[in-house]
């Protein structure tokens, strides 16, 4: 799964690196602990334009036809096996993919608490661009449209199944425009994507356990430290 992330690049490096050339980009600092229904910067895809733009989501996907967003809390992962077809993720993953920008993101290891988390990262310094869906819902008593996203996920490479069984889809720059739908792909190829990156893209350390708290978000979470037990 993926329960926590990081993106502490600014919005200007972000678009740049993801093709986003139009829209006005969201004024967002560095933040290096995003929880399940906080906003976050997400790439799509404008059906007519075609161009990307980077705007601010919420992380829990609330799907059109529910009754209210508290839903979205448990919509924060879509697993890749049953993503074509699970009603809160199927209208989404046939015409609104997205990228979650990231600079890394967090794991639990242990059966029992207290679990000792884990930091992701690139292995090289890079950025990570997460497969995604997006959606919009319409509050029926304000008429206001709340969009919000999920984060796909898969089996774990050998490098993260130490840690858990599961782990984000992430998407190598190649295979962005099938995803995103600037290049055409049935939904054969577009399911292929949704699989495990190279065990050798991604190196981990432990952290402290004050990432399980919300309110704590600076880089300090980053360091490593000795694993418990």
């Amino acid at each position: 799964m993926c329960g926590r992330y990081q993106l502490n690049r600014p919005p200007a490096e972000i678009a740049r690196w993801m093709g986003i050339r139009t829209g006005v980009l969201p004024n967002v600092g560095p933040r290096y602990n995003i929880a399940p229904t906080q906003t976050a910067p997400v790439v799509r895809r404008h059906p007519e334009t075609g161009e990307r733009h980077l705007d601010l989501l919420r992380w829990g996907l609330v799907p059109h036809w529910a009754k209210d967003p508290s839903i979205g809390a448990r919509m924060i992962n879509a697993r890749s096996e049953t993503i074509a077809t699970a009603p809160a993720f199927r209208d989404s993953f046939r015409s609104r993919r997205c990228l979650v920008p990231a600079d890394g993101f967090y794991e639990w290891k242990g059966e029992k608490p207290p679990k000792q988390p884990y930091a992701i990262a690139r292995a090289d310094g890079g950025p990570i661009a997460f497969a995604g869906l997006w959606t919009g819902w319409r509050d029926p008593a304000s008429g206001e449209v709340l969009r919000s996203f999920t984060i796909a996920t898969t089996e774990a490479n050998a490098t993260l199944r130490p840690l858990h069984e599961r782990m984000p889809v992430i998407l190598g720059e190649q295979d962005w425009p099938a995803w995103l739908g600037d290049t055409e792909a049935g939904p054969d190829a577009v399911q292929a994507l949704l699989r495990p990156c190279p065990d050798d893209w991604l190196r981990c350390w432990p952290v402290s356990r004050r990432v399980g708290n919300v309110r704590e978000d600076d880089a300090g979470l980053l360091e490593p430290v000795e694993p418990a037990g």
